[in-house]
């Protein structure tokens, strides 16, 4: 037998709580930016790394960006040989002030995996990794609102050999984002304080096959993302953003199955729907399917929220905290993080620190730079 525990992430009926995904790394966020303000992607001032939160921000971008970040993952568990990182490069060129192209790569590599029998013997070692490369174009409709769409291809390589008789493979899978941003100035104020908002769908494509058995197919981590930010500008030097997102998996809950005479779930449904649905019907259906109701349906909201402080556009100074229900992947953790700015060029960092005394998630440091022709 060989198999990776990563693929434990497909949909079990033991799991009645916690939403299952296939391709997980889509939920990491690379940027140090964003991360330094609890990933509230959002209200912040739109660059180049928007390609990951809301395509529709780069219409407000400037003229073009490059940018690249690293972030060494769950390092404080790592060995030598099992070093876990996330890396992110990306790119952007507006064209007549009214459109823009992007594309931009993120590839995530597992370290070293070595592979064991039943009895502990070692039979292989393996490199798990996965990757996705984004397309985007992004228009304004307007002075202050924007459209912008992105076409992904995903690939997700976490094991080899077999599990239970099934034979494991790389998945893959076709995705598309959709994102709307509204920008504006509070022009009575002196200094035009700035106010935005935004709605995006992420990851929207068809389900991953980790084996040769089509039905065991999981959901990619298709997204809803509802936030805003609103900018005070105390003088032309001293400027603070606050910023908030909203986010709901779109993917089925799974649902309470009737237990047998030795306390291990059938394939009664007692509570919440059949989870093995097309990708159509989970996103329509995913607002309601809860076993719980309502008050669980709520309890699959993360939030995260975030300030940011600039003086003269140079130098900044982020905090955030991002929430998740405990019941619901127990992700919580607050952030910190600085920026240095000398146009063009960028270099910004995060430092996450979990607060959910759990193994989830280990502090983690973030880094990135880019390059970001700003419009004056």
């Amino acid at each position: 037998m060989v198999c990776l525990p990563a693929l434990s992430l497909v949909a079990q009926k033991s799991a009645p709580n916690s939403l299952q995904v296939g391709a997980p790394f889509l939920m990491i966020n690379p940027d140090p930016r964003t991360s330094a303000v609890g990933s509230a992607m959002t209200g912040i001032a739109p660059n180049v790394n928007d390609l990951l939160g809301n395509s529709a921000k780069i219409a407000f971008a400037g003229d073009w960006g490059i940018g690249a970040s690293y972030s060494p993952w769950l390092y404080e568990l790592n060995n030598d040989n099992t070093q876990s990182a996330v890396a992110y490069l990306s790119g952007f060129k507006s064209f007549n002030g009214k459109e823009a192209i992007g594309a931009s790569l993120r590839y995530m590599s597992h370290g070293t995996v070595t592979f064991r029998d039943d009895n502990g013997q070692q039979l292989s070692n393996y490199k798990p990794r996965e990757f996705a490369i984004d397309a985007t174009y992004a228009r304004k409709l307007g002075d202050h609102y924007s459209l912008g769409v992105s076409l992904r291809y995903i690939r997700s390589d976490l094991g080899e050999g077999t599990y239970n008789g099934i034979q494991q493979k790389a998945a893959s899978a076709v995705a598309g984002d959709v994102g709307f941003y509204y920008q504006n100035y509070a022009d009575h104020i002196d200094f035009g304080n700035r106010y935005c908002w935004g709605i995006s769908f992420s990851n929207i494509g068809s389900k991953l096959s980790y084996s040769d058995d089509d039905n065991k197919k999981t959901f990619l981590p298709m997204n809803l993302k509802i936030g805003g930010g609103y900018t005070f500008v105390h003088t032309t030097e001293h400027t603070f953003t606050i910023a908030l997102d909203i986010n709901k998996l779109l993917i089925p809950t799974p649902p309470q199955y009737e237990l047998d005479d030795q306390g291990f779930p059938t394939d009664v449904i007692i509570k919440g729907k059949d989870p093995d649905r097309s990708v159509v019907e989970s996103i329509f259906s995913s607002f309601g399917d809860a076993p719980g109701g309502f008050k669980e349906e709520i309890k699959e909201l993360t939030f995260a929220t975030g300030v940011e402080y600039a003086y003269r556009e140079q130098l900044f100074i982020r905090a955030g905290y991002f929430y998740e229900n405990e019941l619901k992947g127990h992700r919580q953790h607050a952030s910190l993080g600085a920026g240095f700015r000398l146009k063009p060029f960028e270099i910004n960092m995060a430092y996450i620190m979990p607060t959910d005394g759990t193994m989830y998630q280990t502090r983690t440091f973030k880094l990135g730079l880019l390059v970001n022709m700003y419009a004056d």
